[in-house]
C-alpha cells in the first residue's frame, strides 16, 4: 500500500503568521495533534503541535503553591512562528506506507505531512488513519481482494480472510500465484497473504 492511498488530502494548515490562540482552536475544532505550516504558495515549512503551542503559555497559579509565589511576567508566543518545528520529517505519495509507519513508529512523530517534488503539502498521514485501515472487517477486505483478482479474469480463485492474512486458492504456476500476491497485498488492511 502507498502513503497516498491512506492519506488525508488538502489537510488543515496553519501560516508562521497565525495566532497561537487560533491555531490551538483549530486543534480543538478538528480534533487533531499537529498541523502543518506552510507558506503562501504551499509549501512545507514545518509542523507545530499541541505540545509546541501549550509550552510557555500555562502560568503558573499561585493558589497551587502553600506560599505565595511571586508572580514574574509571562510572555507568552503570540504566533506559530514563534514556536513551531522546522524541518519536519515528511514522505511522498508514492512512498511506501510501511517506509511511513517505520517513521512514525520510531519516532514520536504521530502524522507525517506528504510532500510533492517540490516541497509542496499535498496531504497528512497519521498513525490513527493506518490503525482504522488495519482494523477493517476481514469480510470487506476479502471482497476488496476478491473484486480486484475478478477485474483480471479470476473469478475461479477462492479468496478467504482471517485477522488481516488473506489466503488466496487457485492459481496456478509462479506468475499467477505471484499477480495474486501483489494484487492482494494492495488492498487496504491486508497484513499478509498466501497463495495456496
Amino acid at each position: 500500500m502507498l502513503v497516498q492511498d491512506l492519506m488525508t488530502p488538502e489537510p488543515m494548515t496553519v501560516r508562521p503568521s497565525t495566532t497561537v490562540k487560533e491555531a490551538l482552536s483549530r486543534l480543538a475544532q478538528f480534533g487533531i495533534t499537529c498541523m502543518p505550516v506552510v507558506d503562501g504558495s504551499g509549501r512545507l515549512q514545518g509542523v507545530v503541535s499541541e505540545a509546541d503551542l501549550i509550552r510557555d503559555v500555562v502560568a503558573p497559579d499561585p493558589r497551587a503553591q502553600e506560599r505565595p509565589v511571586s508572580v514574574e511576567p509571562v510572555f507568552p508566543p503570540r504566533t506559530v512562528e514563534e514556536v513551531y518545528t522546522r524541518h519536519p520529517v515528511s514522505v511522498r505519495a508514492k512512498d511506501d506506507l510501511a517506509r511511513a509507519v517505520d517513521v512514525m513508529t520510531s519516532t514520536a512523530v504521530k502524522s507525517l505531512p506528504v510532500v510533492d517534488d517540490e516541497g509542496r503539502l499535498v496531504g497528512v498521514v497519521s498513525r490513527s488513519d493506518v490503525v482504522q485501515v488495519l482494523a477493517r472487517a476481514d469480510d470487506v477486505i476479502a471482497a476488496d481482494v476478491d473484486e480486484l483478482l475478478r477485474s483480471l479474469g479470476h473469478q475461479d480463485w477462492l479468496v478467504e480472510v482471517t485477522d488481516g492474512i488473506v489466503s488466496v486458492s487457485g492459481p496456478s504456476g509462479a506468475p499467477e500465484r505471484s499477480l495474486a500476491h501483489v494484487v492482494a497485498q494492495t488492498v487496504p488492511g491486508v497484513i499478509e497473504v498466501r497463495v495456496d
